[in-house]
């Protein structure tokens, strides 16, 4: 008997090779996308194109069956489990449903429930290791799961697509610890992508910064598994144009839900902020649909001119700020203040001490 049928739907950068995985597993595939151009290769290879959701769950579902979808939204999360062709309208009992996309926490929750009510499993299942890991089968899977019997059981489709799954808690866990570790690597790139940046303004070769940077302090997955200065790595999408990988725009996207989940439970990320704003203004630059690692690209365009960036990032502040408050937004009455206020960031600042309390906050400010 051969192993049970899996289902795969979202055959985007990453479902596709994440599918591509199972079927060279020797799982008997069962794939859906909007578009069924994507699914050519897969079919090609022995899988089967079901024309909605409700088909595939037809054609896999029952005890040992699985579905994983990596959709982009949570919107998309809904409508292919719960509309009307969706998965849930043909489902049969104890089926394992996998979500892979990165949405939001409480998305997840409300489909657990959902799942439940039609006798099946329900697990967020967020993954780390981009379009490379995708490939190679290398992901990290982040799960959440309100059974120990539902990960076991999920636990060998895991392993077929990346290293051993890390169950991180109840439902919803699983995409709690990806915002936060999104929300890490956005910091992570922009950071190395400065440093890449400032190095090739001094003369120094990217080669020997990036032998240098990998072997010390700031060595990191940005610097040495996913370089985002073209000709350091092959394979990655610095070497091909930034096509590919992950876009800017999904990058945003992971950065609002985590800045969301910030301030829902009060926790300060103002470099997020600050590192989302950044790549608003990459996006709105040309590079909303390349890899997010062209930030470097974006930092290197605007070489000579590094006020241009910190204007348009005062602009950007004053816009969200006028928004929440309610009001007009007016770029033309930035003008020269803006240029003036930029300038007074480069002056000598005068020395200031703050006193920290026992708790860890801040007391008051001294001269």
């Amino acid at each position: 008997m051969g192993l049970p049928g899996v289902g795969f739907i979202g055959l985007g950068n990453m479902g596709l090779p994440m599918a591509r995985n199972l079927l060279k597993a020797g799982r008997r595939l069962v794939v859906h996308d909007l578009n069924p151009a994507v699914a050519a290769p897969l079919t090609a290879a022995g899988a089967t194109f079901a024309s909605s959701p409700a088909e595939v769950a037809s054609a896999v579902t029952g005890e040992g069956g699985a579905v994983f979808t990596m959709l982009h939204s949570g919107a998309a999360v809904r409508e292919v489990y719960t509309g009307a062709n969706g998965l849930l309208s043909a489902c049969k009992p104890q089926t394992l449903l996998v979500d892979c996309s990165t949405v939001e926490p409480a998305t997840a929750r409300e489909m657990s429930s959902a799942a439940a009510a039609h006798g099946c499993d329900f697990l967020d299942a967020p993954v780390s290791g981009g379009a490379p890991g995708a490939a190679s089968a290398s992901l990290t899977f982040m799960v959440g799961s309100d059974s120990d019997a539902a990960f076991a059981a999920a636990t060998p489709f895991f392993t077929q697509m990346g290293k051993p799954p890390v169950r991180c808690g109840s439902v919803g866990a699983g995409l709690a610890v990806k915002l936060a570790n999104n929300l890490a690597l956005s910091l992570q790139m922009l950071a190395t992508a400065e440093a890449f940046s400032l190095g090739k303004a001094q003369g120094v070769d990217p080669h020997v910064l990036a032998q240098v940077m990998n072997v010390s302090t700031a060595r990191c997955w940005s610097s040495d598994t996913y370089n985002p200065v073209p000709g350091i790595l092959e394979g990655v999408p610095a070497a091909r144009e930034y096509e590919g990988g992950f876009a800017t725009s999904l990058m945003l996207k992971d950065l609002r839900l985590a800045l969301d989940a910030a301030a829902a439970v009060g926790a300060p990320t103002p470099s997020a902020e600050h590192a989302r704003r950044l790549y608003r203004l990459s996006a709105e630059r040309g590079f909303a649909s390349r890899d997010f690692g062209s930030i470097y690209a974006f930092l290197e365009a605007a070489r000579g001119e590094p006020d241009s960036i910190s204007v348009a990032l005062a602009e950007a502040w004053a816009e969200e700020a006028a928004t929440a408050a309610g009001e007009s937004f007016d770029s033309g009455a930035f003008g020269e203040e803006v240029v003036a206020a930029v300038a007074e960031t480069t002056a000598p600042a005068t020395a200031t001490t703050v006193k920290i309390g026992q708790d860890g906050k801040v007391v008051a400010p001294s001269a």
